[in-house]
């Protein structure tokens, strides 16, 4: 990043941050394409609460980070939800600013797994990247399907024990039995169909990972010896004496509030508190919409590869609609919907029928009636037809070729479109064509 622009208000920088910058290649006031600075450091020292969020406007730039005096803890999470990426602690050293270009120029490198466009995406990379650093346990939370694991791989991939392994195990797909094996390991004969030793999770990630994902389904009794092997950092395989000494990062994830569920009596409270030391919250996608047409067009551009395909792309209806949906099931059900759209697809330009999405009314996605969802795509094939008839100057055999279907069978599609209201003579008109 040889031509990156640093704007540094209302702070004094001690002179040699500027030398040492200035010598590993960046220009502190060269702006970009866009007039704007590469990174803002916007001092909130002086300011209060209800300043902060005016401050940031004045100062923009690629990234912005705040710098604050130690005291402020309560003026950095109103900074944090406001947009910025970071934040440093007033005096801020060398030391602290090569740290903090370096979290910034590698979240700009390209993640294969991950598609961060939103601010809000782009803070909970900074902070994980910040995580991954430490040795501390990460509590990752969201719903599910907003993408727990890929951000616990970044944690991993982004850490010392980068070259080490990464187990992640789903706590929610194993029964209590085999859990506590695979989890902790067994010596033979622990059990009935125990032919010999076997290494658990914990061993098999020794020196890196553990994802425990799903963890707020784990029974209460493995909780206790879960929380045992956290605090002794060592385990003992079932049926054996030896204890195994254990160097090793954990990594929860969860799609359930685990405070809830503590004061419920599901969870325990002291193995809550042990996990709960990097809290990290994904938000779901309908909250970070912006995040919706890049991650669309990944998957496109990596699902149209393995199936071969040279040109594909979104329509623009197609793309109004995958910005109105309400993804309920994150981005795992957007993944899957443009997997089924490569499939269903019969022209380059995917269409919005070809989704399978429902168009988004007063109603929430989870509420619509079945009936609805029928009037729904049945309306999303006809808008589709219209778009096709018009794309061939309303001719019916080449619409219907280019529709995948027989010219009698296109005609009785637009005999339903009467009956359904629709005035396909006005729009055959429209495009040149007598009904």
């Amino acid at each position: 990043m040889n031509r990156s622009s640093l704007r540094f208000v209302d702070s004094k920088l001690p002179e040699s941050s500027q030398t040492k910058l200035a010598l590993q290649g960046f220009n502190f006031w060269q702006q970009d394409s866009q007039n704007q600075p590469w990174l803002s450091l916007v001092n909130l020292s002086n300011c209060d609460n209800s300043e902060v969020a005016q401050r940031l406007r004045q100062y923009p730039g690629k990234h912005q980070v705040a710098l604050l005096n130690p005291e402020q803890t309560e003026l950095a999470s109103i900074a944090m939800q406001s947009g910025i990426q970071d934040y440093l602690l007033l005096p801020i050293d060398d030391e602290q600013l090569s740290s903090l270009l370096h979290r910034l120029r590698r979240m700009e490198l390209p993640e294969n797994d991950l598609v961060s466009v939103a601010s809000e995406s782009r803070q909970l990379l900074m902070l994980a990247h910040r995580a991954a650093v430490t040795e501390a346990t990460v509590l990752l939370t969201g719903e599910s399907g907003t993408g727990k694991e890929p951000i616990a791989r970044y944690i991993h991939r982004h850490s010392n024990r980068a070259k080490q392994p990464f187990i992640a195990i789903n706590c929610a797909a194993i029964p209590e039995s085999i859990l506590e094996s695979l989890l902790f390991g067994h010596v033979k004969g622990a059990f009935t169909g125990a032919m010999s030793d076997q290494p658990g999770k914990f061993e098999m990630a020794n020196g890196g990972t553990l994802l425990l994902d799903e963890i707020g389904e784990m029974p209460l009794l493995l909780q206790a010896k879960l929380l045992r092997v956290l605090q002794e950092r060592e385990v003992e395989r079932l049926g054996g004496h030896k204890s195994i000494t254990l160097d090793i990062r954990v990594i929860a994830a969860t799609n359930k509030d685990l405070r809830s569920a503590v004061q419920n009596g599901q969870f325990r409270e002291d193995l809550f508190y042990r996990l709960d030391v990097l809290p990290l919250k994904i938000l779901p996608l309908r909250e970070r919409r912006e995040d919706i047409l890049p991650l669309a067009e990944h998957f496109l551009q990596k699902y149209k590869m393995l199936a071969g395909e040279q040109t594909c792309y979104f329509s623009e209806q197609a793309r109004s609609l995958l910005l109105s949906h309400n993804w309920p099931g994150n981005v795992r059900e957007l993944e899957n919907t443009i997997q089924r759209a490569l499939v269903m697809r019969r022209g380059q330009a995917l269409q919005a029928a070809e989704l399978g999405l429902v168009d988004q009314d007063s109603q929430p996605y989870a509420e619509q009636s079945e009936q609805g969802l029928k009037a729904s795509k049945r309306r999303a094939e006809f808008q589709y037809i219209i778009d096709t008839l018009r794309q061939h100057n309303g001719h019916r055999n080449q619409t219907a070729a280019a529709l995948g279907m027989t010219t009698r069978a296109l005609r009785y599609k637009l005999v339903q479109m009467r009956e359904e209201g629709i005035d396909i003579d006005q729009i055959l008109a429209e495009i040149g064509q007598a009904a």
